[in-house]
């Protein structure tokens, strides 16, 4: 049981803290706007690492890889330690579990990717029937404009009503299929 309360206190911290990672790396990807809360927020509670990490690793033309790697860190550390608290034993194949984990960590992020891209079509969605101009629209915005775009150029709204979200839900849940099946058998390794 004391080790069941560690697994979730770990995986709230770290995954709450990869996600913020995550969220800042496409923030600043995706030039959303700078003076907003939610980007004051995720800069204050991450500034602490990734200022002294960008010293280390280079940015690659608009992609902050120190970010993107720190994410991704985040999510290995969490799963040694989920695995560390199940009972793993790493001595026997350190180099199977480290290739493991590090696999299982980048499938995480790009299934926590696909969550951020879901959530933020779904909040979208709803605020512009309820408040279209709050101030998290311009960065839900630039969040949901790449992907939305692309089904928007093919998809005419019907009736004043876009279709286009329901169409990159659907498309994300069959990816989240593909994503689910790759943890399942990466996840064989252990």
């Amino acid at each position: 049981m004391f080790n069941q309360m560690l697994i979730f206190l770990l995986d709230t911290l770290l995954g709450l803290f990869s996600l913020a990672l995550l969220l800042r790396f496409y923030m600043q990807l995706l030039r959303a706007p700078y003076r907003n809360p939610l980007s004051q927020f995720l800069i204050a509670i991450t500034d602490f690492l990734v200022k002294p990490a960008r010293r280390v690793i280079p940015s690659f033309r608009t992609l902050d890889l120190s970010t993107l790697l720190l994410a991704w860190l985040a999510q290995v550390a969490l799963l040694t330690g989920v695995h560390m608290l199940q009972g793993y034993v790493f001595s026997s194949t350190i180099g199977l579990a480290a290739a493991g984990l590090s696999l299982l960590a980048l499938v995480e992020i790009i299934k926590m990717t696909l969550y951020i891209i879901m959530a933020a079509v779904i909040v979208q969605a709803v605020l512009s029937w309820f408040n279209p101009y709050s101030p998290l629209a311009p960065v839900l915005d630039s969040f949901t404009r790449p992907v939305l775009g692309v089904f928007r150029r093919y998809i005419p709204p019907i009736g004043n009503i876009d279709l286009s979200p329901l169409f990159v839900l659907v498309i994300i849940q069959l990816l989240l299929f593909v994503v689910g099946g790759m943890e399942r058998e990466i996840s064989r390794l252990f």
